[in-house]
């Protein structure tokens, strides 16, 4: 897989800035005016893109309130499949308005397919990728469909097997599209620490070659800043307005301030994590300075030997390397030194 991905304007690769996307799901509650609103927030809050959900109830389930149909979450209790997605669905034909807004605030827009409908709509309005979902993953002509459009595309693992992985990936490869970012992820609506497994991070990487990220529905912000520092370079987090108004997602959604303050948090880890060479900074070098070194503690006449008494290490570090305490140690002073003296080679007899 690419280790280097465009989408939009922005390249995700192990040495570019985390790519977060703010996933607006069902929080819109089915008003438009609304679902800019939250559009707006998320560029105000630092996003770099805005993702929605293609789908109606009908292209993802079917009407049906036998036990196979019920929702499995505490927090959709009751409600059929075809209920929750009826009440959740985004209208297709808001879409494209809300890509232009957004796009008009400087975020990429794209979109979840759930079947290939909605693939072939989402390619009539050309987003820059496609995101298919923790239990899509396993729908490999959908994932065939999306792939042939030859755009970026990121999968989410909440529910997968190594093998659903495998596949999806090689499925993907077939169609010559290597552009495919593979996102951690914990299908439980709100996901307890306890089942993450951050740690999978870095043996995805390791193990299937391609740029990792986070599909993160905990509360909170510090599984994002833990996978960060893991080495997730994609952040996938839903945001509402305010959890208060409710909606199907609202309860695992983050609020606009709580949104702008995990990417200021993201975006400071991105700078303390910096480099992996042990080479310093100029800040650093400067901060020698700071470190021990030999210094003239006692007045010495010249002639006079250095001892422990007259020659100490201490700070500042702008004398003689202490490696070379034992060295000088013994020798004759060629000159009269002051205490305070810095001491250098240059003030020990030869000979």
């Amino acid at each position: 897989m690419n280790k280097q991905i465009r989408i939009g304007s922005h390249i995700i690769a192990k040495d570019k800035s985390v790519y977060i996307i703010a996933e607006m799901s069902a929080n819109h509650n089915m008003d438009y005016d609304r679902a800019k609103l939250i559009i707006e927030a998320a560029a105000k809050a630092g996003a770099d893109a805005i993702k929605l959900q293609t789908y109606t109830p009908d292209t993802i389930t079917i009407d049906c309130d036998s036990e196979y149909f019920m929702t499995q979450s505490k927090i959709w209790e009751g409600m059929t499949l075809y209920d929750l997605y009826k009440k959740s669905y985004t209208p297709w034909e808001w879409h494209e308005g809300l890509k232009e807004y957004a796009n008009s605030l400087g975020l990429d827009f794209f979109s979840s397919p759930f079947d290939t409908t909605a693939v072939d709509f989402l390619a009539k309005l050309d987003v820059p990728a496609y995101k298919i979902s923790s239990f899509e993953i396993n729908d490999i002509p959908l994932i065939n469909r999306t792939a042939k459009e030859q755009k970026p595309v990121i999968i989410s693992t909440g529910i997968a097997y190594v093998e659903d992985i495998e596949l999806a990936l090689q499925t993907c490869h077939n169609v010559n599209n290597d552009n495919v970012i593979l996102l951690k992820c914990v299908s439980e609506y709100p996901t307890s620490y306890e089942e993450m497994n951050l740690n999978v991070i870095s043996t995805m990487e390791k193990e299937f070659d391609c740029i990792v990220g986070l599909s993160d529905h905990s509360l909170g912000s510090e599984a994002v800043i833990a996978s960060v520092a893991l080495g997730a370079r994609v952040i996938e987090k839903h945001l509402t307005l305010s959890r208060d108004d409710g909606g199907s997602d609202a309860v695992f959604s983050m609020e606009p301030q709580e949104f702008a303050d995990m990417v200021r948090q993201v975006r400071n880890v991105e700078k303390a994590l910096g480099s992996s060479s042990y080479q310093l900074t100029d800040k650093q070098i400067d901060s020698r300075t700071g470190s021990r070194s030999l210094f003239v503690v006692k007045d010495i006449k010249e002639g006079e030997k250095f001892t422990e008494e007259n020659v100490k290490s201490i700070r500042p570090g702008v004398g003689m390397h202490t490696k070379y305490y034992w060295d000088v140690l013994g020798k004759e002073a060629n000159c009269n030194l002051p205490k305070g003296t810095p001491m250098s080679w240059e003030y020990v007899k030869r000979g």
